[in-house]
């Protein structure tokens, strides 16, 4: 009785705290995020003029050509679908109790594990789908407003004490979703969409918060307790990486076994070891639990994994050193990156593009309620973002992860040799952010010759994150 009692007291606090960071972040949603007319827009590899619009003519611009990207002049709907098409994952609540606690909702703690998250699904978007595929309800989703979001927060609150103080059990409807209409496609590009559509959802469903989800928060927080983590700690940009490299190698769901994850050690990526995850079988795996059948990925050599290459750095002291931020331009800039998680002190966020001197986030901070994604027409409307939000580079936090996708090892040597031509030491930037090294890890004598005081450690403690954030985007 006793111990029912005292579950009852941390629910209502969690419903507590979910509701006040819904109304402490609400007052910003009412802002809108400024784009500049006359400067490229970079999101992920792609490139976007927001100049007055003639047509919808895709046209390659001076500034674009420049640097190898395809930009679109005057599209901001482009933009829009693009922006809206990646994967949003946000805190949760009222779902099953995480790991080694009572807690039913990551809010106020999870935000650099929903970041990870996002920037995991964007390797598997590449994976997939492919960097053209857009999602076709993007343009369809609602913008975020103060009166929803507060509203919302506060019904569900009210609800929830209600059924606490009458003593209610609280019940789901556990009947099966109807599966969508088997309505055979007239052609062969209706066909095409309606597979990606299906991997969307397959995709989408693997970031489920459920102990059965293979890149799910329950999965997360598991691993995280093999690295003295527990479910409400702050979990920094490193620790993540290992965390979604774990979650990769361990997945057991067949459309998962195409891919696996590297993390580089002390801003080192060892060239031989990549390769090896390329290469490499999957050994002494057996699956646990049902698989579900998984998406194809795009084409691959035979015998050939893809690999989520992940590099924990820190790009400065206290701050962030201003001789960096071209070089995470020329990053953002990339096609096969797949982002930075990091954010500002107390505030972790998933970077995605920029614009001048300002970065392109994704943000976690919207506490969301629970969705069952075991059902086959599960709403995805909730799992993507109308509002992209901007931060200057002046203040990013110094320490986070850069995420990169290689399809093939042959893919793995092109991409080494592009960064390394950027991480090439300039008379700004003495010390690259990471470097690129030829042979295996264990070739090398990791613990000689190294100064801290020359070095930028990936692995020091980060302060706890929290995010504000807004609406809509207006031009200038």
């Amino acid at each position: 009785m006793e111990n029912k009692g005292s579950d009852e007291v941390e629910k209502l606090k969690t419903k507590f705290m979910s509701a006040w960071h819904n109304v402490k972040y609400s007052w910003a949603l009412k802002l809108k995020t400024s784009f500049s007319r006359d400067s490229p827009v970079f999101l992920l590899g792609k490139c976007y003029h927001f100049k007055a619009e003639v047509d919808d003519t895709l046209t390659v611009t001076e500034d674009c050509e420049a640097s190898g990207e395809d930009c679109a002049t005057g599209n901001v709907e482009a933009f829009r679908k693009d922006f809206a098409s990646r994967v949003w994952l946000t805190y949760r609540e009222d779902f099953a109790p995480l790991p080694g606690s009572t807690l039913t909702s990551d809010c106020g703690w999870g935000c650099m594990l929903r970041a990870g998250q996002m920037m995991l699904a964007q390797a598997l978007v590449l994976h997939f789908l492919g960097r053209e595929w857009t999602w076709s309800e993007a343009l369809t989703l609602q913008p975020l407003d103060t009166e929803t979001w507060t509203a919302t927060a506060a019904k569900r609150l009210v609800t929830s004490l209600e059924a606490s103080l009458q003593g209610a059990m609280r019940t789901s409807d556990s009947k099966p979703s109807p599966a969508p209409s088997g309505q055979n496609p007239g052609s062969a590009e209706e066909a095409d969409a309606h597979l990606k559509e299906m991997n969307h959802r397959t995709l989408v469903s693997w970031f489920g918060d459920t102990s059965s989800a293979p890149l799910g928060l329950h999965r997360f927080v598991y691993l995280g307790q093999t690295m003295g983590k527990q479910a409400g700690d702050w979990y920094g940009p490193s620790v993540v990486a290992h965390i979604l490299k774990k979650a990769v190698k361990k997945a057991m769901d067949p459309g998962l076994a195409g891919i696996t994850a590297y993390v580089s050690q002390d801003c080192t990526v060892y060239s031989a070891d990549v390769l090896d995850c390329h290469k490499a079988p999957r050994a002494g795996e057996t699956p646990d639990d049902t698989p579900r059948n998984g998406p194809a990925p795009q084409p691959t050599p035979p015998n050939n994994r893809a690999v989520v290459i992940l590099v924990p750095v820190r790009l400065g002291g206290e701050r962030t050193n201003p001789v960096y931020f071209e070089f995470a331009k020329s990053v953002l800039s990339l096609e096969y990156c797949i982002g930075i998680i990091g954010g500002k002190p107390k505030q972790a966020c998933y970077f995605v593009g920029f614009q001048d001197d300002s970065l392109i986030y994704m943000d976690p901070h919207y506490c969301q309620s629970f969705v069952n994604v075991s059902s086959s027409d599960f709403s995805l409307q909730s799992f993507h973002c109308p509002s992209p939000k901007k931060m200057p580079f002046s203040k990013m936090d110094p320490s986070c992860t850069i995420g990169f996708y290689s399809r093939s090892a042959e893919d793995y040597e092109r991409i080494s040799e592009e960064l390394s031509k950027l991480l090439q030491p300039s008379a700004k930037e003495k010390y690259p952010a990471f470097t690129f090294m030829q042979g295996h890890s264990r070739d090398y004598d990791l613990s000689a010759g190294l100064n801290p005081g020359k070095r930028e450690w990936p692995f020091i403690r980060d302060k706890p994150r929290i995010v504000t954030t807004a609406g809509d985007f207006v031009l200038l």
